[in-house]
């Protein structure tokens, strides 16, 4: 197979992907709080980015994800959306406060439900989903005790990355070693959380910020670094 792209594709993108290397994966992306809402619903828990948001001054227009894309309720549509674009291959998301409110501790069945809606909804349609496990949305909670700033919040992570591995990982079609990522944007998250403070976690650390950005890299490393 030349490139992953869905069969359904118009003979212009097949066209274009024969221009690209053997394998080469087309594909979409989102992240959970961009695109989700129902911030409050099913068990749902706080991220850094819904107490981010109620901040006065922070945004520009004042919006927040509480409703976003409404993705939550509208994913059934959204697949299909996705499906005709003629790409094979979905990168999307898990929103850890969703699935596990505060971080540690119980987990939440009806997130976790949502999102094999979601995997099989996917697979269904023929495209193969790419599970991130975080897309800056730490559970609030986690902030409070200190962020990614905690060496304990690595731990918290390695935990819920093997929760997720236990309930998603399957032999899904088309490659399915590299069906599910880390922590995105690492070190961006960091710096501009505690060190910038421009982005949700809203501290100023200056230095002390850069000097404990390693953190989201341990536990993207899945405990190998932890110390």
């Amino acid at each position: 197979m030349l490139t992953r792209i869905s069969p359904t594709s118009t003979p212009l993108l097949q066209e274009l992907a024969a221009r690209f290397p053997p394998g080469f994966v087309w594909g979409v992306a989102t992240s959970a709080f961009q695109i989700e809402g129902a911030a409050v619903e099913d068990g749902k828990g706080p991220s850094i980015w819904d107490s981010f948001c109620r901040q006065s001054g922070v945004i520009a227009d004042n919006s927040d994800g509480d409703i976003a894309c409404d993705h939550y309720h509208r994913w059934a549509d959204d697949l299909d959306l996705i499906a005709s674009l003629g790409v094979g291959a979905y990168r999307f998301s898990v929103s850890w406060p969703r699935v596990r409110p505060g971080g540690s501790g119980a987990w939440n069945s009806k997130g976790l439900d949502f999102y094999d809606r979601l995997v099989d909804g996917l697979l269904a349609r023929g495209v193969t989903p790419y599970l991130t496990l975080n897309h800056w949305d730490l559970p609030d909670e986690l902030q409070a005790r200190g962020g990614w700033a905690d060496r304990d919040t690595v731990h918290r992570f390695v935990e819920y990355a093997r929760g997720m591995a236990a309930r998603f990982y399957r032999p899904w079609p088309r490659d399915a070693g590299a069906l599910c990522a880390g922590a995105d944007n690492s070190g961006c998250v960091h710096f501009f959380t505690s060190a910038a403070n421009e982005r949700a976690g809203g501290r100023r650390r200056g230095a002390g910020g850069v000097l404990c950005s390693p953190n989201p890299w341990r536990a993207v490393g899945g405990g190998d670094l932890v110390s």
